[in-house]
């Protein structure tokens, strides 16, 4: 009922055999987490973008009770606390955000200016991965505009 082993005939893998399991096993563990990598830049970017436009909602909404964007001394803040440097509106009735803006995707400031450019009457821009203006790929700006 039961085979005695004799050391000659055993089943199982070889050392060959494993060494080649375990470098397939490599190869698609590295072109898993390539692919990834590239996710993982387009959700940064994709949030990015997400925030910016959760800004110019609250800018929006800051306008119509103020009547003016902020400034950009008060900056993105003024949508989450009542600025306090001038010109101070009596009709401020935010918040606009639920939290304090936060940085970007790559831990950098968004840039506001007022006005905005091509006509714009604000601008939001990310710089990107690289934390620079312009750029290509995930090095290219995000913006509002």
């Amino acid at each position: 009922m039961y085979k005695k082993r004799t050391g000659k005939n055993e089943d199982g893998w070889s050392f060959m055999e494993t060494l080649i399991v375990i470098a397939v096993v490599l190869v698609l563990t590295a072109a898993v987490g390539f692919m990834a990598i590239g996710s993982l830049q387009k959700a940064r970017r994709a949030s990015a973008q997400s925030q910016i436009d959760s800004f110019c909602v609250a800018l929006e909404a800051y306008f119509i009770d103020c009547g003016q964007y902020p400034t950009v001394e008060q900056g993105l803040s003024a949508l989450r606390k009542k600025p306090s440097v001038e010109p101070v509106s009596d009709n401020w009735k935010g918040p606009y955000l639920y939290k304090a803006p936060p940085k970007d995707p790559w831990g950098n400031e968004y840039e506001y200016t007022v006005p905005g450019p091509d006509g714009n009457s604000y601008g939001i821009r990310s710089f990107g991965a690289d934390g620079k203006e312009g750029g290509t790929d995930e090095n290219a700006d995000i913006t509002s505009w």
